[in-house]
């Protein structure tokens, strides 16, 4: 990639990196169905580095909640946003253990290739 396909590396006000990532990382964070939003106050997007990578949207099958979505081409799997770690050690991710990281290509074989 030359210097002029590169991507600038930006920051908002707040500190968090915000766009689409310049590399495709080895896990992608998926929230699962376990996820409620923490009732409008989500804290995976409070330790998400990535500005607008975990958003908040309706869930029709978890009324009145809502369920964070993880935009697949901001998330750069950095495991911030998850509650387990290692030999199960506590993070301070999701509470409720919502979030799960799996391998990229998994993610892609099931949802299509991420455009770069």
């Amino acid at each position: 990639m030359d210097a002029a396909e590169r991507r600038p590396t930006m920051k908002s006000a707040d500190g968090k990196f915000s766009g689409r990532r310049k590399v495709k990382p080895r896990l992608l964070a998926v929230v699962t169905d376990a996820c409620t939003g923490c009732a409008g106050a989500p804290v995976c997007q409070i330790y998400c580095p990535v500005d607008e990578c975990m958003l908040l949207v309706p869930a029709a099958d978890a009324v009145p909640y809502q369920r964070i979505w993880v935009d697949p081409l901001t998330c750069v799997g950095c495991k911030k946003c998850v509650s387990r770690g290692p030999e199960g050690s506590f993070l301070d991710g999701c509470p409720w253990d919502a979030i799960v990281m799996v391998p990229t290509p998994a993610w892609e074989a099931e949802h299509g290739k991420l455009s770069y």
